[in-house]
């Protein structure tokens, strides 16, 4: 059995990767994919995105849509404690820190640009929400490895 950051951390951190990961990241863009203006009406996009950050946008949620079924995957893995899912894990964990970054600065840009998106609370909230899973699931594997 891997060893554990803290009792039961495969099911909490196979949990936040499931919710965070798969159901925003990888459903929400695929939604996103599949039809834009559905995810803009539901606000999975933002309604009053200029066209030069659309293109962007929709890079982000294509390269999302080919990579996120890991996340499914590991996650389901990690709530079993199964032995590869700590070695799948790397992969979530280093995207979501991508993320956490990428949102963090994108934001930052937007702002400046003065093509604000989203408020300074959101922007904290879904830097969290990415980067503490993320190196949640970084330590998990180095811990199996």
């Amino acid at each position: 059995m891997p060893v554990q950051i803290f009792p039961y951390a495969n099911i909490v951190v196979g949990v936040l990767i499931f919710i965070v990961g798969f159901i925003f990241h990888w459903i929400g863009q695929l939604v996103s994919v599949i039809s834009w203006d559905f995810a803009q009406k539901i606000g999975f996009q933002e309604k009053k995105l200029i066209p030069e950050f659309k293109v962007y946008e929709h890079a982000i949620a294509v390269a999302d849509v080919a990579l996120g079924w890991i996340y499914g995957i590991a996650a389901v893995g990690l709530i079993l404690n199964a032995s590869w899912a700590y070695k799948l894990a790397w992969f979530p964990g280093v995207i979501m820190i991508y993320h956490s970054l990428c949102y963090w600065f994108w934001v930052g840009n937007q702002n400046k640009s003065g093509h604000p998106m989203s408020s300074s609370a959101f922007r904290v909230i879904w830097f969290l929400a990415n980067f503490v899973p993320g190196v949640l699931a970084i330590l998990l594997a180095w811990k199996a490895v």
